[in-house]
């Protein structure tokens, strides 16, 4: 029989044994866990790449190399490359067009919409450009008018009518008699001019710093058309002239009246030299006048050398 002394000796190795043996056990699972692995695969950009990262830069570089409408036609007669703060109203104005034939001839879709460096077609289609700009300029002619009371004094004098006539004529009311008012027929493109309002000229033309004539007057006083011709433009929506309207005559000459109080006419609306299509104020001004522009094939001229001497 076994003394009770000898089996715990012999029992002692095999517990040693069981604990190296789930020590190993533990050590191989810590060795084997995937919380080592996952920060090297984090680290990795290849392994893990961004679903969306690809489509979201190759975007802006589409979008750059895309060429702005007509870009083609840079630099060529007939055309004009958009510049900061322009308007489709002032594009037209500066080339001597209606704003709506620029819509038409370059197919917008939205005529508020333009981009800076887009090309703009500013000549009718089919138009020879050059030849448009190279008619000279002819010296306008005075076209004098006869008076209302000259036709009266060649009518038969009192002595010779019969008494009755004069007794008639006296009772009748008199109309007012009118003025003539002095106009200049341009020899080149036949149009009459005359003064759009009666005030005095407070600025004269100056290409660099006033591109017409400043009338002055008071609020209120009539604005007229300076010559035959169809509204292009009424609004304000050409900043620096407050309510304007603007005057097409033919191919060549515009006129554009500025500042005024109110807006009598409408676009499209056929007009007469003389109507009245505005009254003078000093909208975008600060004071009241008469802002008046007459520009042949879109660059401003001196009003003063077409409208006749007062």
């Amino acid at each position: 029989m076994k003394k009770r002394g000898d089996r715990q000796r012999q029992s002692t190795p095999t517990l040693w044994m069981v604990a190296c043996a789930v020590a190993g056990v533990v050590m191989t699972a810590g060795c084997a866990s995937p919380k080592n692995h996952a920060p090297v695969e984090d680290r990795n950009p290849v392994i893990r790449p961004a679903p969306t990262a690809a489509p979201a830069v190759a975007a802006p570089v589409v979008d750059a190399l895309k060429p702005l409408p007509g870009a083609e036609n840079a630099g060529k007669a007939g055309y004009y490359s958009v510049k900061p703060g322009d308007t489709l109203i002032r594009v037209g104005l500066e080339n001597g067009q209606n704003w709506k034939d620029l819509v038409r001839w370059n197919n917008l879709d939205n005529p508020n919409i333009i981009e800076v460096g887009q090309v703009l077609r500013v000549v009718p289609p089919g138009t020879d450009a050059t030849a448009a700009g190279a008619r000279p300029v002819t010296q306008a002619k005075v076209e004098t008018r006869p008076l209302d009371v000259k036709a009266a004094a060649s009518a038969p004098s009192a002595s010779s009518a019969p008494a009755t006539a004069v007794v008639a004529a006296a009772s009748a009311p008199q109309p007012a008699v009118v003025p003539a008012v002095p106009t200049v027929r341009d020899a080149d493109d036949e149009i009459t001019w005359s003064w759009p309002a009666g005030g005095p000229v407070a600025t004269p033309f100056n290409d660099s710093t006033s591109k017409g004539l400043a009338i002055t007057g008071k609020a209120g006083d009539p604005v007229l058309a300076a010559a035959d011709g169809r509204v292009v433009y009424a609004g304000s929506g050409l900043r620096a002239y407050g309510n304007l309207v603007i005057l097409k005559h033919n191919n060549t000459y515009l006129t554009a009246y500025a500042h005024n109080q109110i807006l009598l006419v409408k676009e499209d609306q056929a007009v007469r030299r003389g109507q009245k299509i505005a009254e003078m104020g000093s909208s975008d001004a600060d004071r009241v006048q008469l802002h008046f522009e007459i520009r042949k094939q879109g660059k401003p001229i001196d009003p003063a050398k077409l409208l006749p001497p007062r």
